[in-house]
């Protein structure tokens, strides 16, 4: 029996965390490897193991936090793969309080950028002192004492004590599976990595004499099983088949069984009999649980404090998808399926807020684009049909004061690009903090931008970048509300009537605009079908054919040439649209189009504001 406050040597709680594409998923692959946690299937492999949402390899991020753990001497690591992105940072920040020490990773080439702030801001906030592990040394124009140095200024800017001040250092390549305490000098595996972990993180405080208390950082859900609850045992023992007592956060206490448990082993899951204090574990038999609810003795509960998760900043309307088209593509199209898919998203999102407007209509609020469109691309890939407004920042107001939510934004630039990107963001209201240029013509742009001007911004970046332009950016914290954004400067073609595109009719449009379908495109009246050159919004006819006559002229038959259309991501469609307009999202098509799909009745409309004006 473990010793009253003793701290166990058997057991490291460990998270990784760091920027997006920083190679924290790629390093834990790596720790698999060499410690025997994984061999590779032929018809099962892929580039990242953690990587399992779909969502996840495509868009080559980690979304959800997963636990795993490896073994190394007589010690096992338990390791969470966290999200690097601020969106999930409700993710981050329920996983903090299941560790006792983190690895942070940074880029030998990039440095620390905003994410990194993010989440070293939330760890160090924990109490936690981080092992730094400068990855990726082996890049061309990889600059690790460059790299360190930045780190540490980043430790003093975010206040960190001197403890943490005083932190160990890694170096590393985690896809070609070395670390070293020098970097010129590469070693064979990890060895001096896992090493740094058993020497600096502490094993986990137990105390033998306290009842079970087990806080649910993450809920899971088994058809066989049913609701899984996941988290770490923070107080005496659970084990199978035990009868506990689910604390809920509206002071419910339901009493429960453990029907089984499950320990962390590689990339499995495995039931085992009994788990102590310093095991992340999964509980099955908790159909109640959610997060932040805690796993507490029968006998002698007691609960422990909830968590604490910064609150939504963006919000958007989901809404029952009402165009002719409706129900070509999806199976769930009713606002009775959208409500219940929320509410489903709630049980396990907990950065997620909905508030039910109308009988049709939902407004969703999350913690910013990204994730809020891969709710959306999710359902849209489990067979939903909705329509979506334009995203809306959430403000709040202090001391008689109004605030917005502002992002702190890195962009990575070709100094030949500096003239137009900077005129970009001075509109967009940028209020610069760091700028500094490199050895090989590019150019860093720091600074502090209101989320409602960021909207839209990535797609113009890009085009006037041409694709060579990077940019970052990570929630910053309210401001006093500035003044209107700029909205979207040109207009857009609306569809006159219902049908099929034609090339006749859209030869003539793309003299004038920059056409978002193609002929043969199924096109309904009040369809956006192109962008304007003016600013104006214009009502065109795409599917007019030609009159046919008995007559033939020189040149009547020429063949027509299109330019291709513009595609929308799911992203891009979402940061395009204006307050009138909304995206329409289905498993196969994603479609723009006004709020009112009638002119007529925009006309009007338009009238009774400017009279009102």
């Amino acid at each position: 029996m473990t010793s009253p406050t003793a701290r166990r040597t058997d057991v490291r709680n460990i998270a990784i965390i760091a920027h997006v594409d920083h190679g924290k998923t790629t390093l834990v692959d790596a720790m698999f490897r060499q410690t025997g946690e994984f061999k590779v299937k032929a018809d099962a492999a892929q580039e990242c193991l953690m990587d399992s949402n779909p969502q996840e390899r495509e868009r080559g991020i980690t979304i959800l936090a997963k636990c795993t753990s490896v073994q190394f001497g007589d010690a096992r690591i338990n390791i969470v793969d966290t999200p690097g992105h601020a969106d999930f940072g409700s993710e981050v920040e329920r996983i903090l309080t299941m560790v006792d020490g983190v690895l942070l990773l940074i880029d030998a080439l990039d440095g620390p950028m905003p994410q990194t702030r993010f989440v070293l801001r939330k760890a160090l906030e924990q109490g936690l002192r981080p092992i730094v592990v400068i990855n990726k040394v082996d890049r061309p124009f990889a600059d690790p004492a460059k790299a360190l140095n930045n780190t540490f200024d980043l430790f003093v800017d975010l206040d960190a004590n001197e403890k943490q001040l005083d932190f160990p250092i890694v170096y590393a390549s985690g896809k070609n599976g070395w670390a070293s305490l020098d970097a010129h000098q590469p070693t064979p595996d990890l060895k001096p990595l896992f090493e740094t972990i058993l020497r600096h993180v502490p094993g986990p405080a137990v105390d033998a004499t306290q009842p079970l208390q087990m806080l649910t950082t993450m809920v899971d859900y088994n058809s066989y099983v049913g609701r899984i609850a996941i988290g770490r045992v923070h107080a005496g023992r659970v084990s199978r088949l035990q009868n506990v007592l689910l604390m809920k956060q509206d002071g419910r206490r339901l009493p429960l069984r453990v029907t089984k448990l499950f320990g962390f082993f590689g990339l499995e899951r495995r039931e085992i009999e009994s788990a102590e204090a310093g095991d992340i574990v999964a509980i099955a038999g908790m159909e109640e649980a959610r997060v932040g609810d805690t796993v507490a003795d029968a006998e002698n509960p007691a609960a422990l404090p909830p968590l604490l998760i910064d609150e939504p900043t963006l919000s958007m309307e989901f809404m029952v998808n009402d165009s002719p088209f409706s129900g070509r593509d999806g199976k769930f199209l009713t606002s009775r399926h959208l409500r219940e898919r929320l509410e489903q998203e709630l049980k396990t999102n907990v950065g997620l807020r909905v508030e039910e407007l109308d009988q049709n209509v939902f407004k969703v609020s999350g913690r910013g684009e990204l994730h809020l469109s891969v709710l959306i691309e999710t359902m849209r890939r489990e067979g939903f049909e909705l329509a979506v407004s334009r995203p809306q920042v959430i403000v709040k107001t202090e001391n008689g004061q109004t605030l917005e939510p502002a992002e702190y934004l890195l962009v990575d630039i070709e100094q030949g690009y500096q003239g137009v990107v900077m005129e970009n963001l001075g509109k967009r209201g940028l209020e610069i903090k760091n700028m500094h240029a490199d050895h090989h013509g590019r150019l860093r742009i720091e600074g502090v931008i209101t989320a409602r001007n960021l909207i839209g911004f990535k797609a113009e970046f890009l085009a006037q970048t041409k694709g060579t332009g990077l940019m970052h950016h990570s929630f910053h914290g309210y401001i006093p509300r500035a003044g209107s954004p700029t909205g979207r400067a040109a207009g857009v073609l609306i569809a006159k009537e219902t049908g099929l595109g034609t090339s006749y009719a859209l030869e003539g449009l793309q003299a004038r605009s920059i056409l978002f379908v193609a002929p043969g495109t199924d096109i309904y009246a009040g369809m956006i079908v192109g962008q304007n050159a003016r600013e104006n919004d214009m009502v065109v006819n795409p599917c007019k054919r030609k009159a046919l006559t008995n007559m033939r002229a020189a040149g009547s038959d020429d063949l027509v040439q299109l330019t291709p259309p513009r595609v929308f991501t799911l992203e891009q469609a979402i940061a395009y649209i204006e307050d009138d307009e909304l995206a329409e999202i289905t498993p196969k098509n994603i479609r723009l189009r006004k709020k009112e799909l009638d002119h007529s009745l925009r006309r009007k409309a338009e009238k009774e504001e400017e009279d009102a004006a």
